[in-house]
């Protein structure tokens, strides 16, 4: 069964004609209204990521989903992602399980490492512990979301000592995905545990995934895990409109200006050219633009 959603970070880039951006506190109220209009519509999912820096406006992904959870009746609802190495894999369990109780079961989890690193040094987290953090923590959140008491014994991540977990999410298991950027360890060990993984496509040619889609599939299976168990989702920039050549001309300014912004923190990323732009929406890149 394939399933048809959206995802969003909260951005708040400048629009293009006068340069103004959204308030954090009006982009996250369109967002509510984007999570009702989806369910409308018949959207099967909808998406939030976390982050910490000025450009995006949503820090709290949990929050504004439990906002949507009471105004909608059918779409699922998930992070996109959690930034799981600095959060405490028990309060994102309770939180979740709080949108699971509102929603009535229609809550997700996606964890991921964080492609944007802001929130380690803003909690306290050593960027040296960034693979092993997120690897304890996965685990810690899966055993909360499959057992009610808990003993556990921690290294980067708490000690728990016999004690309980509440509340309880209304799925009998709290739906957990782990986010990848297409690293080939990463695909490994959630293959190997039988978790469902999403992809981001945010440059390059969407077909450079299908080896690691094929890899997922043949480990998680020799890992004696159902292929009902192995859920493989893509997420790829996007956007939609009744005219192709309109939508392409439109999409440019500001995917432009989230790509800039982004390469002045990251050395391996370049200032988009419009020739680069046609690329990625073309047949073969990894943006969406129809």
């Amino acid at each position: 069964m394939v399933e048809l959603g959206i995802s969003t970070f909260g951005e708040t880039t400048p629009l293009e004609g006068t340069g103004q951006t959204y308030t954090h506190g009006e982009r996250i109220r369109q967002l509510v209204a984007e999570i009702e209009l989806a369910d409308k519509v018949g959207l099967d999912v909808y998406g939030i990521g976390e982050h910490h820096r000025e450009d995006f406006a949503v820090s709290a992904p949990e929050i504004v989903l439990a906002a949507g959870a009471i105004k909608t009746e059918k779409i699922r609802l998930t992070s996109a992602v959690s930034v799981l190495s600095s959060l405490d894999p028990i309060r994102v369990y309770q939180q979740y399980a709080t949108i699971d109780a509102l929603s009535n079961g229609r809550a997700e989890v996606m964890a991921g490492r964080g492609s944007f690193i802001e929130s380690f040094p803003l909690f306290g987290y050593d960027l040296k512990d960034y693979e092993e953090l997120f690897d304890e923590k996965l685990d810690l959140l899966l055993y909360a979301s499959a057992e009610t008491r808990l003993n556990w014994k921690g290294k980067l991540t708490q000690t728990i000592d016999n004690r309980e977990v509440y509340p309880r999410a209304v799925q009998e298991t709290l739906p957990v995905w782990v986010a990848t950027g297409g690293n080939v360890e990463s695909t490994i060990k959630v293959a190997q545990k039988g978790l469902p993984i999403a992809y981001a496509i945010i440059g390059g040619q969407s077909k450079r995934f299908k080896p690691l889609l094929d890899a997922y599939r043949r480990i998680g299976q020799e890992s004696d895990h159902s292929d009902e168990k192995l859920k493989i989702a893509a997420h790829s920039w996007g956007w939609v409109m009744e005219d192709n050549e309109e939508a392409v001309r439109t999409y440019f300014h500001p995917t432009k200006q989230v790509v800039d912004a982004i390469s002045k923190d990251r050395p391996h990323w370049r200032e988009m050219t419009y020739e680069q732009y046609l690329d990625q929406v073309g047949p073969e890149g990894g943006y969406v633009c129809r």
